[in-house]
């Protein structure tokens, strides 16, 4: 198996152009799940093997501070189609089939926007935006704006290997041959190559389920870890899996000489699933604290690396945090389309730290996120420059952490900073109530994971 791609050595000896774009470029936005901080070999990984990855890295920008916009799936995801904070557009959990928790038609998407402005759409991969999938009664990729799609509702079923459960423009596909990340890029190449309208710009999600349990790994992809044990070649593999198809489709971007005039970002949906000790849950969160589902960094801080020939510098590093939230209007502000003036959007525009044009985002709306479901109680987390605070639900529960000197949260100084933890809860609680005033009811009436809706006193 080789362990570079033709693309490994493009762009690296690229300058870091400043003149704008002469025409609108493509955009793709790659998105593992369950993919730790740690788990790639640019990201200092002592094992998993990441060629396509790390070399994607030496010719962008890799950011340091990159976080999804919540621990769990479905609300990172939500944000980044609409650059608002999870409770204020409604997704506030991971979706369980059949929930009524969705993706409103009243968020105007991202793919929405970019296809009024005549681009090409395409989604393939997870969706996980609504318990109704494929059903008239909620909204499916198609009414976001999505042009072209092939998805699942949640995971790949039974498993990664030969999956049952894509739907493709709202028909079922059957079984598929092959494994899942392949073929959710195998799907973008065909849509690429054969069915976009070429005369158009494109924008192309592609959401893996890798490493997503239940993991299932190709063969070849596990004898790179033939001296570890089954769970650890089968959560690596997986890994290295999602890499060998991330760079099958920058490959298929270069033939189709398409790199050039590509925005491509790569990141993840949260931090890694399990307690990384037992199981195919072997996700690493570079030592930082927590895990998916967890307000601490691990829970939170993921990959993210970008690329933009002639406007992000190759081999560049980027320590500004940034959120998932700032996709959409940084994918907006590149592509020369106006945000929706009607409503708040959480995100900022990141281009400026990306191209190194800045050292930090310039933010109305401070970095907030929100998990009813998070342990020990700690539902709410709140950064205020290098300072982040996590709170319980109530405020009654609180701790301050000074990441710039103790990224791993190994010491709270709730109690010795007492009026920067007051400053801070302040501003959490008023960003919070404002949030609660907008969003839909959705996280008072259901269970955590969105199902059952609790049973009211008589």
């Amino acid at each position: 198996m080789s362990r570079t791609s033709p693309f490994f050595l493009l762009f690296l000896c690229l300058p870091a152009a400043a003149a704008e774009p002469a025409a609108k470029p493509n955009v793709v936005l790659f998105l593992a799940d369950d993919l730790g901080w740690g788990d790639l070999g640019c990201y200092g990984h002592p094992k998993i093997q990441t060629p396509n990855l790390d070399a994607f890295a030496k010719q962008g920008a890799r950011l340091t501070q990159c976080y999804a916009a919540s621990a769990v799936c479905s609300p990172s995801r939500s944000a980044i189609l609409t650059g608002r904070t999870p409770h204020r557009n409604g997704v506030y959990t991971w979706i369980e089939s059949g929930s009524e928790v969705h993706l409103r038609k009243s968020e105007i998407a991202l793919p929405t926007l970019l296809k009024d402005a005549g681009y090409a759409t395409c989604h393939v991969g997870k969706w996980h935006l609504n318990g109704k999938f494929n059903s008239p009664d909620q909204p499916q990729p198609g009414d976001h704006g999505y042009e072209h799609w092939m998805a699942t509702q949640n995971n790949a079923a039974p498993s990664h290997k030969n999956p049952k459960n894509f739907v493709r423009n709202g028909k079922p596909v059957g079984e598929l041959d092959g494994f899942s990340a392949p073929l959710v890029v195998d799907e973008a190449i065909d849509w690429l190559t054969a069915k976009r309208d070429k005369a158009k710009p494109f924008f192309l999600a592609v959401w893996t389920h890798e490493p997503h349990l239940p993991i299932e790994s190709d063969p070849q992809f596990q004898k790179p870890y033939a001296d570890l044990p089954e769970d650890f070649r089968q959560h690596h593999g997986d890994v290295s899996q999602l890499d060998h198809a991330f760079g099958k489709l920058m490959t298929a971007l270069d033939e189709q000489k398409l790199a050039d005039t590509t925005f491509v970002f790569f990141t993840a949906d949260n931090g890694p699933e399990g307690d990384g000790t037992k199981g195919r849950t072997r996700g690493s969160t570079g030592g930082l604290r927590g895990r998916k589902r967890a307000m601490y960094e691990g829970g939170i801080r993921v990959p993210g690396i970008a690329r933009w020939p002639g406007q992000i510098k190759p081999g560049s590093t980027v320590d500004a945090p940034v959120v998932g939230s700032d996709l959409f209007p940084t994918v907006l502000g590149l592509c020369r389309v106006k945000p929706p003036a009607d409503r708040t959007i959480d995100g900022a525009d990141v281009l400026p730290v990306l191209a190194g044009k800045a050292a930090a985002v310039e933010r109305k709306i401070p970095l907030y996120w929100r998990l009813n479901m998070a342990p020990n109680n700690l539902h709410l987390a709140m950064r205020d420059g290098d300072w982040k605070l996590l709170a319980s639900e109530d405020f009654a529960k609180v701790e301050l952490y000074d990441l710039k000197a103790d990224p791993k949260e190994a010491t709270d100084l709730s109690e010795r900073e007492t009026e920067r933890t007051a400053a801070i809860l302040k501003r959490l609680k008023a960003l919070n109530a404002d949030i609660e005033k907008e969003g839909p009811d959705w996280w008072k009436r259901l269970s955590p994971n969105g199902g059952t809706v609790k049973k009211k006193k008589e």
